[in-house]
């Protein structure tokens, strides 16, 4: 499984204007709302009642928001980068620089998992996260995700 099956160019955010959270949530997942062809109001909404049960703000500058929901029938990645940080609740009380969202449907708990487990796995390396915040353009963030999925292969 690689999470280049599920990003697309146009869900890419190099430059997350976002300053808290919700805002965060929205930028990111508007790309994807266009993609799924869905109500961003829905995804945001999912992605909140996630983060109620626990922030998805990690150590190392990194956040993995993430939802399953019932109306949608394709797993879609977005990705965005942080240049200043957002004040996202993460774990180490740092601001949160690197961000993957994932949707799933809800019934695909099984690729839902799987790909977080992937994406944890190439967020913590240390190389990775520094490629992709002085990354300026989709193709060259696309390239090290590339690369960080061979790498990362199951």
């Amino acid at each position: 499984m690689k999470t280049l099956d599920f990003l697309k160019k146009e869900a890419i955010i190099t430059n997350l204007s976002s300053r808290n959270k919700k805002e965060t949530l929205e930028e990111m997942a508007a790309p994807v709302a266009k993609i799924l062809k869905t109500d961003n109001e829905i995804l945001v909404r999912a992605l909140m009642e996630r983060e109620q049960l626990g922030s998805t703000g990690y150590d190392n500058g990194v956040g993995l928001p993430h939802a399953k929901l019932k109306n949608i029938q394709d797993t879609v990645l977005s990705f965005g980068v942080s240049k200043q940080g957002i004040d996202f609740d993460s774990l180490d009380g740092s601001p949160t620089h690197i961000f993957f969202l994932l949707l799933t449907p809800e019934n695909s708990a099984g690729i839902h998992l799987r790909l977080l487990a992937k994406i944890s796995k190439i967020l913590k390396n240390e190389n990775f996260r520094q490629k992709v915040i002085k990354a300026k353009t989709s193709e060259e963030i696309l390239s090290i995700i590339k690369k960080a999925d061979e790498k990362y292969s199951e």
